[in-house]
């Protein structure tokens, strides 16, 4: 596939500079670094939404917690606590 970009002349002189600098040709380079952008991007996407799971199922955990000590006060008689007396 073939497709055009069209690059400010800095960029395209840095690239130019990587390309001279790696001995290969500028439209392989442009190529790889796409390729490791995009495969970036990708990893970084999933490892934000394993982070918010995690918090998710923390925050759930804590309120399950939660809810077993009010229940749990409440079958003995007891007045619940503070949310912050945990």
């Amino acid at each position: 596939m073939s497709i055009v970009v069209t690059l400010s002349p800095e960029l395209e002189e840095q690239l130019r500079e990587k390309a001279v600098r790696q001995g290969q040709d500028i439209n392989l380079v442009a190529t790889e670094l796409l390729a490791s952008i995009l495969e970036w991007e990708t990893q970084d996407s999933a490892a934000a939404i394993a982070g918010i799971q995690q918090g998710l199922d923390e925050f759930v955990s804590s309120v399950r917690i939660l809810h077993i000590r009010h229940s749990s006060q409440q079958a003995i008689g007891e007045e619940p606590k503070e949310p912050n007396a945990i």
